[in-house]
């Protein structure tokens, strides 16, 4: 497996930014992922880049001519959101990444910015890094869809099309929410048996779904399926995403089209996008399919590209209920789970979601679906950890939870390690669940 690195993997360089080299920091000089802030006191969404416990605004950066760019690219690092700059393509964030590299690094020849270009990470509030014109979520993961497929039919867990194709629906973009929203438990129609008849209330069973997103940099043209081999140039970054699901509303809604209402009424997604070439370290192959498993079709078969097709991130997500929050008590691990594991790699969602030649748009956001392994502990949600509410789960302070009450708040981490490089990470995508509405 060759992996394309340059001189932003050295694992020897430092930065000038003290934090930068701080023990357990998701952002050293290697990463420099991309995101937008706001300043305090000030309504303007900026574009910056995370190091360490600071950020870069790189309009302000490359205006004073601390950035070296070339100028056609201010109008896209001044914009409000990043749709432009990732829809100028892989090179465009390469060249970002590099001049971000070469101003930051320890023994840099720049001169250093004013102070005025870092703004300290705890002092901005962090937004939704994209406009997202289009949302859809996979069913990726085998773990997963086994789990879940063994409760509802115990004969015969996955259905026959899963192991051919890679199963998505459209999800709800206006209802992407940043990291920290807090999230309202959703009311809907419920069907509590097979022998009573549907009610309206709040969801009983509220669960968290954690998944990795991919974010479209260029786009695509309608009618133009995007071959497999050039699937990852219409990618710019990976992020965290929290798919929040009602699953007693699902149970009765989902037949025969699939997820809606248990699912479109909100979605929270991570502050900062890791590029593809910061992930670059971190590829694997994917894993492998069990004996018997049917080869990919031919627009999805990876060859070559299969041996690098995945990336090691390792997921983690902690709960702390108001009362553990109020007694000072630190979050409680729910699951790890690992993005290797997956059945079906990044580049095939694109390639299969544009065969039938749908349009891609940068911003677009493609999630993996939940993200599960075979062992315990390794499920990534509620339904599968307390298999669906049998076996609840006990917190630090002796409450139970078979699924999520109010006051909760969900914590989502990822990060990537590897012998010989620095551990980079994507920080967090957290959210609390509020009570219903009390219109509910």
């Amino acid at each position: 497996m060759t992996l394309q690195l340059d001189q932003t993997h050295d694992p020897r360089a430092t930065s000038w930014v003290p934090s930068a080299q701080r023990a357990g920091t998701d952002f050293p000089i290697q990463n420099l992922p991309l995101g937008v802030f706001r300043r305090p006191g000030s309504g303007e969404s900026r574009i910056g880049v995370a190091i360490g416990d600071q950020v870069l605004d790189l309009a302000r950066a490359m205006a004073i001519g601390a950035l070296q760019l070339e100028p056609g690219y201010y109008d896209c690092v001044a914009a409000p959101r990043l749709n432009s700059l990732l829809g100028r393509g892989r090179r465009a964030l390469q060249a970002v990444r590099s001049a971000v590299f070469a101003l930051l690094r320890e023994d840099s020849p720049l001169p250093r910015p004013s102070e005025d270009c870092l703004v300290a990470s705890a002092a901005v509030e962090l937004l939704l890094p994209v406009e997202i014109g289009d949302y859809t979520d996979f069913y990726a993961s085998i773990h997963h869809a086994t789990n879940v497929g063994k409760m509802l039919r115990p004969d015969q867990p996955l259905l026959p099309n899963y192991k051919w194709i890679p199963i998505g629906y459209h999800g709800r973009a206006s209802s992407i929410v940043a990291s920290g929203t807090p999230v309202q438990r959703p009311v809907g129609q419920i069907r509590p048996s097979p022998d009573a008849p549907p009610s309206v209330h709040a969801t009983k069973a509220f669960d968290y779904e954690c998944e990795v997103g991919l974010v479209v940099g260029k786009g695509s043209a309608l009618g133009h399926p995007v071959p497999l081999g050039e699937a990852e140039d219409h990618l710019a970054a990976l992020c965290l995403v929290n798919d929040w699901s009602a699953r007693d509303i699902q149970a009765w809604e989902y037949q025969p089209l699939g997820p809606f209402l248990a699912k479109n009424f909100a979605t929270s997604l991570s502050p900062w996008l890791v590029t593809l070439d910061a992930l670059e370290p971190f590829r694997v192959p994917l894993a492998d399919r069990e004996p018997g498993d049917p080869a990919p079709l031919d627009y999805l078969a990876p060859g070559e590209r299969g041996s690098r097709a995945g990336f090691a991130i390792e997921l983690e997500v902690g709960i702390t209920s108001l009362r553990m929050r109020s007694e000072g008590i630190a979050p409680m691990r729910l699951s790890r789970c690992s993005f290797d594991r997956m059945y079906w790699s990044p580049a095939q969602l694109v390639a299969h979601h544009t065969m039938n030649g749908c349009n891609l748009r940068p911003g677009d956001l493609l999630a993996s679906g939940t993200v599960s392994g075979p062992d315990p502990g390794s499920q990534g949600c509620l339904l599968e950890l307390t298999w669906r509410g049998s076996h609840p789960i006990t917190l630090p302070t002796g409450e139970v939870r078979r699924f999520l009450e109010d006051g909760d708040e969900i914590v989502m981490r990822g990060t990537c390690s590897r012998d010989g490089y620095p551990r980079i990470g994507f920080g967090e995508c957290r959210g609390v669940v509020l009570a219903a509405s009390e219109s509910a």
